[in-house]
């Protein structure tokens, strides 16, 4: 028999029917999104070195599922100071639902966020046919709201306001002045 021709396979599990495959999809597609804002921020220190730190951790939480677990409390740890940095900076920012937009950087962000929740809900799924760590639930949560502050940071440096939402379907705080 010969062997197949790995040019035409771009991932190994990509016939399995469990919700495994869709999170390493997703938290693959989360790690390029980072990449991309990354190469966006090059010219803002802080918030480059933190991406290139959360670049290869995207992945790590990538394999945490299938293979063996390497998000660690250190890690978690880690991440939550990386959220207290941002978070000091821009408390008075955040204190409403905001539109997604400014710089390209901080779009860049705001995509990457997104595609975190995108994980984060594959992750669920993944949790309803085996057993999930709650790290991993913590840490993708988590890296989710970090790349928000980060957004709103990198609007703020570059003097972009930030535009509140006002739902008409839910309550929302007014932002304050």
């Amino acid at each position: 028999m010969a062997k197949k021709d790995l040019r035409f396979l771009c991932y190994p599990y990509m016939r399995e029917s469990a919700s495994t495959v869709d999170f390493e999809i997703r938290t693959d597609s989360l790690t390029t999104q980072i990449g991309m804002a990354a190469s966006l921020t090059k010219d803002i220190p802080d918030v480059y070195r933190d991406l290139m730190e959360l670049l290869p951790m995207a992945y790590h939480l990538n394999g945490s599922v299938r293979g063996k677990l390497a998000i660690t409390d250190h890690d978690l740890d880690h991440l939550s100071s990386i959220y207290d940095r941002y978070v000091a900076e821009v408390k008075e920012k955040i204190e409403t639902f905001l539109l997604p937009q400014g710089s390209t950087a901080a779009c860049a962000l705001h995509a990457c966020r997104s595609e975190a929740k995108k994980s984060v809900r594959a992750l669920h799924k993944v949790s309803l046919e085996r057993e999930v760590p709650g790290i991993l639930f913590d840490y993708a949560h988590l890296l989710a709201n970090v790349l928000f502050v980060m957004a709103v940071c990198v609007n703020k440096r570059q003097g972009i306001e930030e535009i509140p939402f006002i739902s008409k379907s839910y309550p929302t705080k007014p932002m304050k002045k």
